[in-house]
């Protein structure tokens, strides 16, 4: 096929689409059936109109081939889990019973039954449910989900193509199961799966796919001789029979590096790549291996992670480029559309300038669209396109919001010694200690409490007006008295004021910054009905006035006991927004963090004498491929000293991480300088504390004992028995005792008791200790 006839072919496509709904209904119907509520003849309807409105708006838009398989109640690593017949031994009962109901145990727990663990989707915000699996795992094929959502599709008379994570990128995301050896590999079960995954493809083809996509995202990130065969026998033999689907192998998020020649070379019939910016390198690894003659490309050439409108013209020349590389070239985002909010349009309080700078999901197809047209008929096909693009383009780039001197010239004058604190940990250590006088094994939460329906609707009556600033201020004093006085006659020795006031942990602070734009309606999904709204990094960034103070202040008139200061860190302000893409991160990274500089000083001046600055983005933002990182943790890190490294040596400066893989930013962690440091271990049965101690990590740490993610209330005996592991790691005199992450999701009943649990546990090690009273 020639350039010109592969440009006609090209076609407009994408990798997945936003589950929530415009209105977030399939989170309310799934909460509402966890609540008894909504039944799941209802919930199964509510979810099938959602895959109907969002197959309708992308082929109405121009999307000539939708996905399938995508959608998903919780996640769809776990939907793959359950294709494959994965089923951990403590849920098959419950999953044999009712099949939803054992679904939402085995990714939220029961009182008697512990979840999944759940960690971060590579380097973004989404998290999900990691298998588990073990040398006697047996893998059978369910391929019910994935037949019925592909009916349902051509039913509408759409052309349609599932989408399945692949084979290798499931064993290389699983861990052993609990009892299995650490050591044990689950990509030794790649032959035993693979006839599974087969079984899946026949059914898909004889249910009238033409294509399935196989996504292996997990082929970017730095992979050893073994794990690049296993992708070669993966695909070898998936590639073998003939009553198949044509196979897509799709990866994205990053370069391919030694993987693109294996999945090249792969007896599949396309390959889907991402060639945003932080996979160019693709397109020359794709010319240096021949490129794909006889095959299909799709080309990720819109950026699926944020949010800012695309350069169409120069996507048109990378396309252009990529038109001899391949058979046939269609056009789609860098990855699923998940990762970003639904529509643009709704959006009514950011001003219509900055909104031509915007694209959201819808926005997006659009683009797509745009460029398939432009790449099959030409550019005088879109030429109206092209004019407004570049009008865009250069409003964003001419715009004085985007620049601010007085923030610049403050960057440039930042020097080594700002970004450390005056003493020694070891002589702040004892300046704290003899400060603030707590026991072993102290007791803290992470920073939130239960978010009532109570608050929620008093924010909504701030913002309708149906109630003053007087009256919403009296609601939060009031919340603040409720929590502090829980957490006292709990016994809990270091308090938090609960944050009643804030609507999420990063548009609260992105409010009250310079430089930074909320959405009202830009949710995207962070894990199962939990979304947020990402605000969106446009400019410079300053702190015109005190943000946290006064509430923190407040709480610390109510009682004598400490209460800390909470702040979100500067990492986690950039990586869980849309950050600007026209100036590195770290530059932005140090501009967040002088503005919170500003505020920690303030807090220790009002005095507050713990202040935890939370960072649990810092090893989801961490890069894929290993050149990378240090680049990466030089400027992340040295943004969270400057943060606080202008406190006094008895100031208490805390950090907090939750869900992630701790084990490959050890050596950051240590390097963050902090005086604690809680972090996720519920679920990963304390993995975290022995990778501390294995490092020598010489710092106080509050590995969790309760899991906050799940409904359950762990018992006190449950909660010490962890306490416990985490002892024969890190000794007593630098142990805290803490939940896993934040309340805000939680309710009160269930909140009051696995707290009343943990300080019970927490006294009951206490006693044990040879050093207690």
């Amino acid at each position: 096929m020639t350039s010109k006839s592969a440009a006609a072919a090209a076609r407009a496509t994408v990798y997945g689409y936003p589950r929530q709904g415009r209105g977030r209904e399939l989170k309310k119907a799934i909460e509402g059936y966890w609540k008894g509520r909504v039944d799941a003849d209802a919930l199964r309807a509510t979810a099938a109109e959602l895959r109907r409105t969002n197959w309708r708006q992308l082929a109405e838009a121009g999307i000539q081939e939708v996905p399938t398989g995508d959608f998903s109640y919780y996640d769809h690593v776990l939907d793959t889990s359950v294709m494959v017949g994965a089923i951990p031994g403590r849920h098959r009962a419950a999953v044999e019973t009712d099949a939803l109901d054992g679904y939402f145990a085995m990714a939220r727990g029961t009182q008697d039954v512990a979840p999944l663990e759940m960690t971060k989707w590579f380097d973004t915000n989404y998290h999900y449910l990691v298998p588990e699996l073990g040398p006697d795992t047996v893998f059978t094929a369910d391929s019910a989900k994935q037949v019925a959502e592909l009916r349902e599709a051509l039913a509408l008379g759409l052309t349609a193509r599932p989408v399945l994570v692949g084979p290798v990128t499931y064993l290389l995301l699983a861990k052993p199961a609990p009892g299995v050896a650490a050591d044990f590999d689950p990509l030794t079960l790649l032959d035993r799966l693979l006839p599974v995954y087969a079984e899946v493809l026949s059914d898909l083809r004889a249910a009238g796919a033409e294509w399935v996509q196989l996504d292996e995202p997990a082929l970017v990130q730095d992979r050893t001789p073994a794990e690049l065969n296993a992708a070669t026998r993966a695909y070898r033999d998936l590639g073998a029979p003939t009553d198949r689907p044509k196979l897509l192998v799709a990866s994205y998020f990053d370069r391919l590096g030694d993987a693109l020649p294996v999945l090249a070379k792969a007896p599949v019939e396309g390959l889907a790549l991402d060639f945003t910016e932080a996979a160019a390198a693709n397109l020359d690894a794709l010319a240096a291996v021949g490129g794909l003659p006889g095959k299909r490309l799709i080309a990720g050439v819109v950026n699926g992670r944020n949010i800012w409108v695309n350069d169409l013209t120069k996507s048109l020349a990378t396309l252009g480029t990529l038109l001899g590389l391949a058979d046939r070239v269609d056009v789609a985002a860098s990855c699923s559309l998940l990762h970003v909010p639904l529509d643009a349009t709704t959006e009514r309080d950011i001003e219509p300038q900055i909104l031509r700078w915007l694209a959201f999901a819808r926005q997006k197809t659009a683009e797509i669209v745009t460029l398939a047209k432009g790449l099959a008929q030409g550019t005088g096909a879109i030429t109206g396109e092209l004019a407004a693009n570049r009008a865009a383009l250069a409003s964003r780039a001419n715009s004085p919001i985007t620049r601010d001197p007085a923030v610049r010239t403050r960057v440039g004058a930042v020097t080594d010694t700002d970004a450390r604190r005056s003493q020694p940990y070891g002589e702040r250590a004892a300046a704290q200690r003899a400060h603030l006088g707590l026991p072993l094994l102290p007791t803290t939460t992470i920073g939130s409490f239960p978010q009532t329906a109570e608050l929620r609707v008093a924010r909504a009556d701030l913002r309708a007006g149906r109630i003053d600033t007087a009256g919403y201020e009296e609601r939060i004093k009031a919340e603040i008295q409720e929590v502090i006085s829980f957490q006292e006659k709990t016994g809990l020795d270091v308090l938090v004021h609960g944050e009643a006031e804030r609507n999420d942990m990063v548009q609260y602070f992105a409010e009250q910054l310079t430089g930074y734009l909320a959405t009202q309606h830009g949710w995207v999904q962070s894990y199962g009905t939990r979304y947020v709204r990402p605000p969106i990094l446009a400019g410079d960034i300053s702190r015109p006035e005190p943000m946290t103070v006064r509430w923190t202040t407040y709480a610390q008139s109510l009682t004598p006991r400490p209460v800390k200061g909470m702040l979100t860190g500067p990492v986690t302000m950039l990586a869980w927004s849309f950050v600007r893409d026209d100036q590195p991160l770290g530059d932005t990274a140090r501009q967040v963090a002088l503005a919170l500089r500003d505020e920690v000083n303030d807090l220790e001046t009002a005095g507050t004498s713990v202040i935890q600055v939370d960072e649990p983005a810092l090893r989801e933002t961490l890069p894929l491929r290993a050149a990378d990182r240090p680049g990466y943790l030089a400027w992340a890190t040295e943004a969270f000293r400057l943060t606080t490294a202008g406190v006094r040596p008895d100031t208490q400066i805390h950090t907090h991480m939750c869900y992630a893989e701790f084990g490959d930013i050890v050596q950051a962690i240590d390097d963050l300088d902090a005086d604690v440091i809680s972090l996720e271990a519920a679920r990963s049965h304390m993995q975290v504390a022995r990778e501390l101690a294995a490092h020598g990590y010489p710092r106080e740490a509050g590995p969790g004992v309760y899991d906050i993610h799940s409904p359950r209330v762990p018992s006190a005996d449950e909660a010490a028995a962890l306490l416990r592991k985490g002892l024969e790691a890190i000794p007593a005199e630098r142990l805290w005792v803490n939940p896993d992450c934040g309340l805000k999701t939680r309710g009160w009943p269930e909140t009051r008791a696995s707290l009343d649990n943990l300080v019970a546990a927490a006294h009951a090690v206490r006693a044990e200790l040879p050093t207690a009273d």
